[in-house]
């Protein structure tokens, strides 16, 4: 009889843990994390490509220095902002987050738009492959937040919906910040970088 009991507390236990969404949450912050990660790193290609393009722009169009230093002091803004885990659970840092990457997109579209009074600049074969690879590099990004606005979906919805809601009470898991649509409008265009060629 006593064993009886134990494995019946122990079917019951596995059921009750099973059915909680306990390790459901542990996947979703995982993916959460992996998908972050992926943000980061694209805005950090950017943000590595920027010093060279700006050196190029310089070089056909010294006298635009109030833009060029927009842009500098744009990237500056953006990589100095530290990238911890807590930003995924803070809704202001989140926010600090996409305003510093909303300004760089909007300094790189100033840019941009100054080097297209530029042919020479435009016909530069440097100023060309970085042109590419940061139009590359802006699709990524895209990309890369539409999955990290997904797994932020699953995870809220796993977070409100009942009887998972109940485990994220009890555990403080709270739901994610994510992209706003505001926001969302201001960073989801890419700079212009597409010149005739």
């Amino acid at each position: 009889m006593n064993k009886w009991l134990k494995w019946c507390a122990i079917t019951l236990l596995a059921t009750v843990l099973g059915g909680c969404g306990y390790n459901d949450f542990q996947a979703r912050d995982e993916a959460i994390k992996a998908a972050w990660g992926e943000v980061v790193n694209q805005y950090q290609r950017r943000a590595d490509l920027i010093p060279n393009l700006v050196n190029t722009v310089k070089g056909y169009a010294s006298h635009e220095k109030e833009t060029l230093e927009s842009v500098t002091r744009a990237r500056a803004a953006a990589t100095s902002f530290q990238i911890t885990p807590e930003v995924l659970n803070d809704p202001q840092a989140f926010q600090k987050f996409q305003q510093v990457q909303g300004e760089l997109s909007s300094a790189l579209s100033r840019l941009m738009a100054v080097a297209e009074n530029y042919p020479q600049l435009k016909a530069d074969g440097l100023f060309r492959d970085l042109q590419s690879q940061l139009e590359g590099t802006e699709n990524r990004i895209t990309v890369a937040r539409q999955r990290y606005i997904k797994s932020v979906q699953e995870y809220n919805v796993l977070a409100r919906r009942f009887p998972t809601n109940l485990t994220a009470m009890i555990f403080n898991y709270d739901v994610k910040p994510s992209f706003t649509v505001e926001n969302e409008k201001a960073i989801s265009n890419a700079p212009t970088v597409n010149f005739g060629k």
